[in-house]
């Protein structure tokens, strides 16, 4: 299990929130200080699939998804502490079946 990050020092924070399928996934952006950017989200219980444009990593912080990558036949499950890895210019569904899904979203390059 990888220790996933619980707070980010000398941020900046976008206020206005990036909202997905009617509310069912909220994240908001952060700047860090050397130029990249992440995302800390939540995800209500359902289906969602996302594209990327940029390969992502997302690591759980909180509660449980199941996840396919686009082009893969395997669907695994992601709990607290863990994360998968997508390409970019490719997409994945997400699936939580219960509670919240607490996320933090890293924009590889």
């Amino acid at each position: 299990m990888s220790a996933v990050a619980s707070q980010f020092n000398g941020v900046s924070v976008l206020a206005k929130a990036n909202v997905y399928f009617g509310g069912d996934v909220i994240s908001y952006t952060v700047l860090l200080p050397e130029g990249g950017k992440k995302t800390l989200g939540l995800i209500r219980p359902g289906s969602y699939h996302f594209d990327t444009g940029a390969p992502e990593r997302m690591e759980i912080v909180d509660g449980a998804c199941r996840v396919t990558i686009d082009g893969a036949s395997e669907t695994r499950g992601f709990m607290a502490g863990t994360h998968f890895d997508v390409p970019g210019k490719s997409g994945f569904r997400i699936e939580v079946p219960d509670g919240l899904c607490h996320y933090i979203c890293s924009f590889l390059t």
